[in-house]
């Protein structure tokens, strides 16, 4: 599946496509649709990556479920106002936290890996952006380009990452470039 397929970009929710509510330095994702609000220039990005072929997946941990502080229906009915608002390709969750020893939650690539043979993706061209370590990692993980936005939280920050932004619109440029080049294994000199 690496070689094959058409680009992504798997895209973490939180932090990337809508604004977070920052506790003691921590991010908190939107308790309803409701509350959703897109960063800025988040539609163009969206639109611009959708219109040049890459298929836009959003992987998002949301480990409240597990801990029985949101709902999975309060947790759909923010991503399916995403899904309205953004031309995206599927919207993946795992709704575990990490005692539940998932295949699923980031920084494990399940979602990634899942969602490329679900969809007919090529990881050697494809890009994770997040904000946190765990999407990083997750990314490295599964074998596509990683790229960090720096949200100025508290904590543990990422490493190995292919390009640091304040947004999800400044990586349009690298993730546009990395879906165009060949499908050398990552890791050759074909970076951006």
């Amino acid at each position: 599946m690496i070689g094959s397929g058409e680009p992504a970009a798997f895209l973490d929710r939180d932090g990337v496509l809508n604004e977070v509510r920052i506790v003691d330095g921590v991010p908190h994702p939107p308790s309803t649709a409701s509350e959703l609000e897109l960063l800025p220039l988040v539609v163009e990005a969206c639109q611009t990556l959708h219109a040049a072929g890459i298929q836009l997946v959003v992987v998002t941990n949301q480990p409240d479920i597990a801990r029985g502080t949101t709902t999975r229906a309060a947790v759909d009915e923010i991503n399916d106002e995403l899904r309205r608002l953004l031309p995206l390709t599927d919207v993946v969750v795992c709704p575990h936290d990490d005692v539940d020893g998932c295949a699923c939650r980031k920084p494990l690539p399940g979602m990634i890996v899942d969602a490329a043979a679900a969809h007919g993706i090529a990881l050697g061209r494809s890009v994770m952006v997040g904000d946190r370590w765990r999407d990083i990692d997750a990314g490295r993980a599964a074998g596509v380009a990683t790229v960090f936005v720096d949200r100025n939280y508290d904590g543990r920050l990422p490493t190995g990452h292919d390009l640091t932004v304040r947004s999800l619109h400044e990586a349009t440029t690298f993730i546009l470039n990395w879906a165009r080049k060949d499908d050398s294994p990552h890791g050759t000199d074909n970076r951006y």
